[in-house]
């Protein structure tokens, strides 16, 4: 069950307030009715370059609540998902998270592709006692944000061990000696920053520099060329599509030939008709693809994918494949976390987290996958290496 509002709605009729369709409390103040499903929420770019993680998010989210819910829901009651459009401002995220919180009530509460929203969302979430799933924005701090009681898990790949592993597979794939590191101007690009230099260092690594750029900068040339300069041997490229896309059209203008290793924004959007064709030489982590042999679970998914979704034909239709499995996979263990709590109060619910025991996931088989100082499912382990053949993501190998 999904309700998709791209925009808050804040006035509900008598008639949905009774039949509990959308209200916690009747108009006019009269006493509250037992919500008759359980709701979840989604915080995400829905539209904007980026509107294709929001859209893959959403599909993984609805695949797994409609096999939870074709079970007989979770508590004896159906899971319906509530979306809100972050359209990847801080600002409006934080104000999505409260709308679906304090107004909505959902039990929980999922992240998009961006870390400076999801970042910007976590200290409400804690205040708040909402748990807040992240399933694609990888920033370091989103989990690990020391907070004494914290609210947030995460399905999804993790800054800090991203970056070991793109150090990892440059060395392995490209002898790389001295890289340069291409980083947006955010927060996710300072996490990044922060955890290359230091996979660098712990691998006798010379950075040829690092230099930064903005979202809506055109023209990359000055950057790549003063890491060209320095003796720059492969580049590791911080970014979403729109800027990963000029930086890879930025190269070919320069005649620059260089491995580039990316964390996974380019295949948030359309990442090979903005880039050109040089974009399908950037090598990007990702934690799944539906390309190659599937698991007996990777089949089904991907059934249900094309029976819910008539539009999917390809495989290129379920790129990005990493919001899909990570949102599919998250919701699964938030429903296992409701039962086992007996309840959607949120301490309970936090708790219930670390006593999940093991479930039988796309991307993998999770066994106690989070506890109190390690709230991450996914590990270094998770990743897989990546490009885009046309528009589709398949593995390098």
């Amino acid at each position: 069950m999904v309700r998709s509002l791209l925009k808050p709605r804040f006035a509900l009729s008598r008639r949905a307030a009774v039949l509990g369709l959308g209200a916690a409390v009747l108009l006019g103040g009269a006493p509250a009715f037992a919500q008759e499903t359980i709701k979840v929420g989604l915080v995400a770019a829905l539209s904007g370059q980026s509107a294709k993680s929001g859209e893959a998010i959403t599909r993984g989210l609805e695949v797994a609540i409609d096999e939870i819910n074709a079970a007989g829901g979770v508590l004896g009651k159906k899971v319906e998902l509530i979306r809100r459009d972050d359209e990847s401002n801080p600002a409006k995220g934080v104000v999505a998270a409260r709308e679906l919180v304090q107004k909505e009530k959902v039990a929980a509460f999922f992240g998009g592709i961006d870390t400076p929203v999801s970042l910007a969302i976590v200290p409400f979430a804690n205040q708040a006692k909402v748990p807040f799933i992240s399933v694609w924005a990888a920033g370091t701090g989103i989990t690990r944000n020391g907070a004494a009681e914290n609210y947030v898990f995460r399905v999804s790949a993790v800054d800090e061990l991203v970056d070991e592993a793109m150090i990892d597979y440059a060395v392995k794939t490209y002898k790389t000696a001295k890289p340069g590191l291409m980083l947006i101007n955010n927060p996710w690009g300072e996490s990044n920053e922060k955890g290359l230099k230091a996979a660098s260092a712990a691998k006798g690594l010379t950075l040829a520099g690092a230099e930064k750029f903005d979202n809506a900068d055109v023209d990359m040339v000055p950057q790549l060329t003063r890491l060209k300069e320095a003796g720059a041997d492969t580049l590791f490229l911080i970014a979403n599509v729109q800027p990963a896309a000029q930086v890879v059209k930025s190269l070919d203008r320069m005649g620059w030939n260089v491995p580039v290793v990316s964390h996974w924004g380019p295949a948030g959007g359309r990442f090979t008709e903005l880039g050109g064709p040089s974009a399908e030489k950037v090598h990007m982590v990702q934690t799944y693809t539906f390309s190659g042999n599937l698991s007996k679970k990777g089949q089904t998914v991907l059934a249900a994918l094309k029976t819910k979704y008539p539009q999917v034909t390809t495989l290129a239709d379920v790129t990005p494949a990493v919001g899909i499995a990570n949102a599919y996979d998250a919701m699964h263990l938030l429903a296992l976390a409701i039962a086992k709590a007996g309840t959607t109060e949120g301490p309970a619910l936090r708790q219930a987290f670390y006593e999940i025991g093991s479930y039988e996931g796309l991307i993998k088989s999770y066994a106690k996958p989070f506890s109190p100082t390690n709230q991450d499912a996914l590990s270094k382990d998770d990743y897989i290496f990546t490009h885009f053949k046309g528009a589709e993501i398949v593995p390098v190998n």
